[in-house]
């Protein structure tokens, strides 16, 4: 079933509930919008028809032995098709004159809510308008039924045209399909129920004339289902490349499914699905045939050949500390094309240098305070294009924060930040200097420590500086640490630290505190 129709039968369900509801003026003439979308369907659905049947009719002017009996049944169908639907708007008119009057015109229903209308139409038990309607549209389905060959569709049109009903849930006794289509029914429902019957009837005898149709190629390759496919070189396009692909018109036999062979082996499916898992990164090839049964019993071998590319799972520009160079350090970079190859991607950085290490980057920023821009292209369609670029802010590195280095209980090496966490004595006598890192979870970096000095104070409340021989301490600041008592405390200070930037700087200080 066409996505169109499925649209309208959805509509027609909505529609159909929406009845049991206290409807509004509004929801009438939603009614009249639904039917004329239904009309117009309507139009097209006949013209398509006439076309399938005129060109059935050519075939049967170039071959009358090939297309005869096909062509019989086609006229027989269409007349069927068109004398139903003739009934039908003969119906619909006299629901809207007994609405309107001996005027009235089912296209432009005047007493949008009359409830007599349509349920004297088809319920009189003189007429019996409502039940020669069933029994004409049960004998319409069975018949086109029967031109269908293929299952799935033919249960579709039976579905479509069903005039079963489901028992309302409390009801006394069983219902008709006229009872519950035209009883009560505001007369514009009605008209536009009776509408959407007509395009359920024009749908079906399009389906069969198109297998009609198909049929008369008996000697050829017999098939039953036409389908559009687009075949693209690619569902990814670059902007500035092309968008390639072979629209084609394919037919299968659903009843009889060709074999498939690819690489010398047959698929185990009957739908023609290639599945190959990507493994090794690259172009691969294939290559195959497929074995078609012809109606006259032979069969024809359709050879193929294809390729496809193995690529890593990739992503976009991306920064892997934010948004943000740091001068003076390695900044990793990660940059990728989708739908590229990396060894086709090349990038080039302002204010800074980009290297390049396999499938990764370092970017060297430059000037602080400025920005670095860092811009790729790539090899498409055997020309180099841009294809994207990012911003970055230069910063200078953060000061880093001071540390003695200590040794826990397991020898492992663990850094004393000051208070107030306290040392243990034996663990200041073993440290030999101070260190400086930057070690935030976002940047790792190490600094090397030029000097610092030590403020000890004795019993009198007097600061007693003592001077580092560079990044270790000396042996004054050695001889004052045996001197401290338990407890006790004093600050290291004008401490300044050398980044891998170059640059020389006084960074905070930091209160020793003793256990």
């Amino acid at each position: 079933m066409s996505p169109r129709q499925r649209m309208i039968n959805l509509m027609y369900i909505v529609l159909t509930a929406m009845l049991a509801l206290n409807v509004s003026s509004d929801v009438l003439n939603g009614f009249n919008q639904v039917h004329e979308g239904l009309h117009r369907t309507n139009l097209n659905m006949s013209a398509k028809n006439e076309v399938q049947f005129r060109f059935l009719e050519e075939l049967y002017d170039k071959n009358p032995a090939k297309a005869g009996p096909w062509y019989e049944k086609g006229k027989r169908l269409r007349s069927e098709s068109s004398a139903l639907f003739s009934t039908i708007d003969s119906l619909k008119t006299e629901i809207a004159r007994r609405a309107d009057g001996p005027e009235g015109d089912f296209n432009s229903i005047i007493n949008l809510d009359d409830l007599e209308a349509a349920s004297v139409t088809m319920l009189n038990p003189t007429s019996n308008n409502g039940r020669r309607l069933r029994l004409a549209v049960d004998k319409y389905r069975d018949g086109v039924a029967a031109l269908i060959p293929d299952s799935e569709k033919r249960v579709a049109v039976i579905e479509m045209l069903s005039t079963d009903v489901t028992p309302v849930p409390g009801a006394i006794g069983p219902i008709t399909w006229e009872s519950k289509m035209f009883d009560n029914m505001p007369a514009v429902a009605a008209v536009t129920l009776l509408t959407k019957l007509q395009n359920d009837i024009r749908q079906a005898e399009s389906e069969a004339m198109a297998n009609l149709i198909t049929n008369v190629d008996i000697g050829d390759v017999r098939v039953n289902e036409l389908n559009a496919y687009v075949i693209p070189n690619s569902n990814m396009v670059m902007r500035g490349g092309k968008y390639t692909a072979n629209i084609v018109l394919a037919a299968i036999d659903t009843t009889q499914r060709p074999a498939v062979f690819v690489n010398g082996s047959r698929l185990s499916n009957d739908c023609g699905l290639l599945e190959i898992t990507a493994g090794a990164v690259g172009n691969h090839d294939y290559s195959g045939y497929i074995e078609v049964a012809k109606g006259d019993g032979t069969t024809a071998r359709h050879p193929f050949s294809a390729s496809y590319t193995v690529m890593e799972p990739m992503a976009t520009i991306s920064a892997t500390m934010m948004n943000v160079l740091y001068a003076g350090i390695d900044n990793p970079i990660s940059i990728s094309v989708p739908g590229v190859p990396m060894n086709a991607v090349n990038a080039t950085i302002t204010n800074g240098t980009l290297s390049r290490s396999g499938d990764h980057w370092v970017a060297h920023a430059s000037k602080v305070g400025a920005e670095a821009v860092i811009s790729v292209s790539a090899q498409i369609d055997g020309r180099a294009q841009q294809v994207g670029s990012m911003t970055f802010r230069v910063r200078k590195l953060p000061d880093p924060m001071p540390f003695i280095p200590t040794k826990d209980a397991q020898g492992n090496t663990t850094q004393y930040k000051g208070a107030p966490k306290k040392i243990s004595k034996a663990a200041l006598m073993a440290a030999e200097s101070l260190g400086a890192a930057i070690d935030d979870d976002i940047l790792n970096v190490s600094y090397s420590v030029v000097s610092f000095s030590t403020v000890f104070y004795d019993s009198m409340g007097n600061a007693i500086p003592e001077v580092s021989n560079g990044a270790s301490f000396s042996a004054r600041q050695k001889e004052q640490f045996k001197r401290l008592k338990p407890g006790k405390t004093f600050f290291i200070s004008d401490v300044k630290a050398k980044g891998p930037d170059g640059i020389t700087r006084d960074i905070p200080p930091m209160q020793v505190a003793l256990n």
